[in-house]
């Protein structure tokens, strides 16, 4: 008998109005520990509003999120954070005029509240230079990041995340992770090399929930896709059977959608 994941994250009922806009409109999924989920939909649909309740910066007009079972609602992103839950976005939020191991050890947590007088490379730098690792920017440790190209930004932005997050092992609990389409912007290979560091994370017991618009950055990734349209959930389960729904392909994906070729193409 297989034995299921507890549910880390539960969405439930989830509304959102924009002045009679309803971005969301009832909407309800779960998240099981550890698993790697992708939220997709055409423009417009309210992945990023999702996102935005979920994390902190916008206030649903009605529903729940849970996680762990203790509500979200209420909490800032500060808040959330030290429950154990981080957000990326969709353009790199980084800062320009540091380094990429500086980066990171400006938001590590568990690190003493900076003063000015302390020295930021001083921060825990073996931490900051393990997660420097695990998003292969090692060999650029010590560069600006205002002289990295844009694909190394989205990997710093997200071993900023990880940062701010309890590292394996620890005994603060388990961590969401929520990414707001990781490879915008990317080019394939580059798209490549960050969705298998997101697989990476998402093996290591992280719970993973992201949005993405490229279709090779979700199928052979995901371990289960959601699609959202007009803020309602109109599909939820694995790839395969995600690739084949009738109303996505008619209204998303496209009738001529091959997700094996897809992945052939990609291997």
């Amino acid at each position: 008998m297989s034995v299921k994941s507890p549910l880390a994250l539960q969405v439930q009922g989830l509304v959102k109005h924009f002045d009679g806009v309803r971005a969301l409109d009832g909407v309800d999924f779960e998240v099981p520990a550890g698993q790697c989920v992708a939220l997709i939909g055409p423009n417009g649909a309210g992945k990023s509003t999702c996102f935005a309740c979920l994390a902190g910066q916008q206030v649903p007009t009605a529903g729940q999120v849970l996680w762990q079972g203790q509500s979200l609602l209420g909490k800032p992103p500060a808040e959330r954070q030290r429950l154990g839950v981080a957000r990326t976005f969709q353009v790199a939020q980084t800062f320009e005029a540091l380094t990429v191991l500086q980066n990171i050890q400006l938001v590590l947590r568990g690190a003493a509240p900076l003063a000015w007088w302390d020295r930021l490379d001083h921060r825990q730098p073996e931490r900051a230079l393990q997660l420097a690792v695990q998003a292969g920017l090692q060999d650029q440790a010590l560069a600006t990041v205002a002289d990295l190209p844009y694909g190394a930004k989205k990997r710093l932005e997200l071993a900023m995340a990880l940062a701010g997050l309890p590292g394996p092992g620890a005994e603060h609990g388990p961590s969401l992770l929520l990414l707001d389409e990781p490879a915008a912007g990317l080019a394939l290979a580059e798209r490549a090399d960050m969705m298998a560091l997101v697989r990476q994370v998402a093996s290591q017991g992280v719970t993973v929930l992201y949005t993405e618009h490229n279709m090779d950055a979700v199928f052979g990734v995901a371990d289960r896709v959601l699609v959202l349209m007009q803020g309602r959930l109109v599909a939820d389960g694995l790839p395969e059977a995600v690739a084949q729904d009738p109303q996505v392909r008619e209204r998303y994906l496209g009738q001529e959608f091959d997700m094996k070729g897809l992945l052939d193409a990609l291997r």
